[in-house]
């Protein structure tokens, strides 16, 4: 069965995009609660990058008893080792991986697309790009972790195995500790993945400063 395309909040460029960037949200969260970043990254105005923020399909979520919200996938417990459904971060994988595809399918290449999450959007996004069959620009993974803990993801693609990554986690973050991120950070070098690691000074948020380094993160690797 195809999954019902993901609704979604889609920012055009000015001029003809050439590149995008698909953004996943957080638990609870919806593609509107990232969509305004876009303006404070102060891109060039010419820039070319469509951003894609796509909203979770809504189901029950165990650690908040079973209350229905916006999520990728189910949240089984506290414990990294037990915390994410993986038939549930399959099934959003499928999702994402099909929102890939309709831009390639617009005229858009796969090494122009980034995969950006934050959170449980992250987690998502890295799994997802760590095993998207073709290459990627990126994969921007902010406060979060692998969904299988302590190794990394099973078929891992090839094709994105030089795909620069750019993890960020906040030295204070009390929903996501900041040990989970360095777990995943420590398996993915261990591996030779193009990782770099940066925490700030911040919870379980996103900082001005961080969205600066942000922005060059990205125009290095969509408009360079």
């Amino acid at each position: 069965m195809i999954a019902t395309p993901l609704e979604r909040i889609t920012l055009e460029p000015k001029s003809t995009a050439t590149a995008c960037v698909i953004w996943l949200h957080g638990l609870g969260d919806s593609g509107a609660g990232f969509a305004p970043i876009v303006p404070v990254l102060n891109l060039p105005d010419n820039h070319g990058i469509r951003f894609i923020f796509p909203h979770a399909p809504e189901q029950a979520v165990t650690i908040n008893q079973g209350y229905v919200m916006r999520s990728w996938y189910d949240i089984k417990s506290m414990d990294l080792h037990n915390r994410a459904d993986m038939d549930g971060v399959l099934a959003s994988e499928t999702r994402v991986q099909s929102l890939i595809q309709e831009q390639i399918d617009s005229g858009i290449a796969a090494k122009n697309i980034v995969l950006a999450g934050f959170s449980q959007g992250g987690v998502l996004s890295l799994f997802t790009g760590l095993r998207y069959p073709e290459s990627l620009a990126g994969i921007l993974a902010l406060s979060c972790y692998l969904p299988t803990a302590d190794k990394l993801p099973e078929q891992r693609s090839e094709a994105n195995a030089n795909t620069p990554i750019l993890q960020n986690h906040g030295t204070h973050d009390g929903v996501v500790p900041m040990s989970a991120g360095k777990m995943a950070n420590e398996l993915l070098t261990k591996a030779n993945y193009d990782v770099t690691w940066k925490t700030y000074p911040m919870e379980h948020s996103v900082l001005p400063e961080q969205l600066t380094d942000i922005s060059k993160w990205l125009q290095a690797r969509l408009l360079a």
